[in-house]
């Protein structure tokens, strides 16, 4: 991917996994160049590229990348599962290695080539009140709240709920409400999975930030982790999103997701779009 000092000039990648949608920047050897009133240009569907999250590689010194990530609304998020898959494929192509290390705020990740999909190790579920984090102390199997969710901190926090039929559930509405619950100080992404049976899930998820999105790794690992904390479903699970399929597995070294990435198209700003944010 062309990287460019000249901020005139500023390329950038559109990728998706499984449509779930990111701009991304490759930033190393440079400074930071992404502020918030940038994000939320670029983020704009109308007026910009638009994007479910946008990533930015950095030059690190203790993994072969860092990278960090933002919402649409021009807010930082600590984890995005499908976003690492896709800059992964990116550096596992340019560095001709079967397996990387990725920094991010949730810490060092492992993202590896398994053929035509990629996986990431997505660390172990934070699901002490504190970690994810909550306002105060409670039951995080059983949140306080209509329909008694699960909470995981995969990352970012999440509020798993488990319904009947997760495509009668009012996503947006339900999903706009938790997420600036009270009890989530950080807000939260919210997920309403269906379990169909103890190897398989339906899910849908409302991303703080940003809303109702096609699929949301960090969501499908919270998924995994708190169907199985309820005695659910087995460590290892298929879950369909909105956009298609993943893979989840809760092993002893944190969980582990795979799934496709697609480049969609490179790109660059035009020097008036950039003058205006």
């Amino acid at each position: 991917m062309q990287k460019e000092n000249d901020t005139t000039r500023l390329p950038f990648l559109k990728m998706h996994g499984l449509g779930n949608d990111f701009v991304i920047f490759d930033s190393r050897g440079r400074d930071a160049i992404v502020t918030p009133e940038l994000a939320q240009a670029i983020g704009d569907r109308h007026r910009g590229v638009g994007f479910d999250q946008l990533a930015e590689i950095r030059t690190s010194d203790v993994a072969d990348i860092d990278l960090d990530f933002w919402n649409s609304d021009g807010s930082r998020a600590g984890a995005c599962g499908n976003a690492t898959r896709c800059v992964g494929r990116l550096m596992l192509d340019e560095l001709g290695k079967n397996e990387i290390t990725i920094r991010t705020e949730r810490g060092i990740l492992i993202a590896r080539d398994v053929g035509d999909e990629v996986s990431v190790n997505m660390g172990h579920p934070q699901l002490m009140w504190d970690e994810i984090p909550l306002s105060h102390p409670v039951d995080t199997e059983f949140l306080p709240l209509e329909g008694e969710p699960v909470g995981v901190g995969i990352g970012n926090p999440h509020a798993v709920f488990f319904v009947d039929n997760v495509n009668e559930t009012d996503v947006a509405g339900w999903g706009r409400k938790v997420e600036y619950d009270p009890l989530f100080p950080k807000r939260t992404n919210v997920e309403f999975a269906e379990v169909r049976n103890r190897n398989e899930i339906r899910m849908r998820v409302w991303e703080r930030g940003t809303g109702i999105t096609l699929a949301c790794g960090s969501g499908a690992c919270a998924t995994a982790v708190a169907a199985n904390l309820r005695g659910l479903t087995e460590k290892s699970v298929r879950m369909e999103v909105d956009g298609g399929w993943l893979q989840l597995d809760w092993r002893d070294d944190g969980v582990w997701m795979t799934g496709p990435t697609q480049i969609v198209f490179q790109a660059e700003f035009d020097a008036s779009f950039l003058e205006r944010v």
